[in-house]
């Protein structure tokens, strides 16, 4: 067998013993000529590697070896849940790629829009030349790589209303049988500039001491208000983890001209004496970066009341505050709608009177 030396990977991972993986030049082109042995799954279980001899009979001149290396984990994530922009603005939407060289492969991008079905924009392909889709006009889209940043960057000039859509960068994997997309980036545009603060403004509650002494378990809730745009993604890690872990959330609610949404975390046996994150990703987070609420550890934060009595009364205290916000917020809006009806009305018997 023929010795290479290994390649610096995105992403190293164990090398099965008796086998060896590589990475070739030209991957999407070596597809076509070279049959794969077999493939397995990692450790980590989100990653597929392909599994080939270092030595393969090709006719195919221009497929060569390269060199040992961890050749899986093929990712797509798009940083920008979304993206607002007044009218006749450049807006520019990013694609990182993760688990191969993004020079050795072809970026497509697609565009979404309500009520309409997928719609392909372009490529680029490996030699870096941009392919327009028929119709597409000129000028109006760009796309590019940085190998740098493992980045492919779609650059829509002179939005207009009918470019409001969710983007999504592609590419395609296991011998072009299988299309693999971003979660994509919501592109909104609007005819008007918001000075205010519009980011997730959060309250939480703590367990209540009656969930825990009854079920052995405490939920974190995490309520976020006052945010536009509606895209916001809520997930939930342990103080030291990295590890996203299984949450539930309810439907983003409209009220006024923002939104509001409630994530919570479930807490049952160990986990209940360490800390909890809830993470916030949202466009108009202050900074530019991902909030993060810290939740301190049950078991260790019901002990630090005298007794339950204690618990239940701050539970209550907060629980009667957000009852009493709700209403108070339920009552303006009662309280709008009526004066409104009533100037309607008055002003429609005003018009009745001049007529006559």
């Amino acid at each position: 067998m023929q010795s290479h030396d290994r390649l610096s990977c995105p992403l190293e991972l164990p090398t099965p013993i008796g086998q060896s993986l590589i990475i070739l030049e030209q991957p999407t082109r070596s597809w076509d000529t070279v049959e794969a042995q077999s493939f397995f799954s990692s450790p980590h279980q989100d990653h597929l590697l392909l599994l080939m001899p270092l030595s393969i009979p090709t006719t195919d001149k221009s497929i060569k070896l390269k060199r040992v290396c961890v050749f899986g984990a093929r990712h797509l994530e798009q940083p920008q849940p979304s993206i607002t922009k007044t009218l006749s603005k450049t807006v520019r939407l990013e694609c990182v790629v993760s688990g191969v060289t993004i020079y050795a492969m072809s970026i497509y991008w697609y565009q979404e829009r309500p009520d309409h079905p997928l719609k392909h924009l372009l490529f680029i392909s490996e030699d870096d030349t941009v392919n327009l889709e028929p119709g597409i006009t000129v000028g109006k889209f760009e796309v590019d790589k940085i190998p740098e940043t493992s980045t492919s960057t779609l650059t829509i000039h002179n939005v207009e209303k009918e470019d409001s859509a969710t983007y999504y960068c592609a590419f395609w994997e296991l011998h072009k049988k299988l299309k693999m997309f971003g979660a994509g980036t919501k592109l909104i545009i609007s005819d008007k500039s918001s000075e205010a603060d519009i980011s997730p403004k959060p309250t939480i509650f703590l367990p209540s001491v009656v969930e825990i002494d009854l079920h052995k378990a405490g939920t974190h809730l995490c309520v976020l208000e006052n945010f536009f745009p509606d895209v916001i993604k809520v997930y939930w890690k342990e103080k030291y983890g990295e590890r996203i872990l299984e949450s539930q959330e309810g439907d983003t609610i409209k009220t006024n001209d923002t939104y509001m949404k409630m994530s919570w975390l479930t807490v049952t046996g160990e986990s209940m004496d360490k800390e909890h994150r809830c993470i916030i990703k949202h466009e108009n987070n202050k900074g530019g970066v991902d909030q993060e609420i810290l939740f301190p550890a049950i078991n260790k934060s019901t002990s630090c009341f005298k007794d339950k009595y204690d618990a239940l009364r701050l539970q209550f205290t907060y629980t009667s505050a957000y009852c009493t916000y709700l209403l108070l917020l339920l009552k303006s809006v009662v309280y709008l709608a009526i004066v409104t009806f009533c100037l309607l009305r008055r002003t429609a018997v005003c018009n009745n009177g001049k007529s006559s």
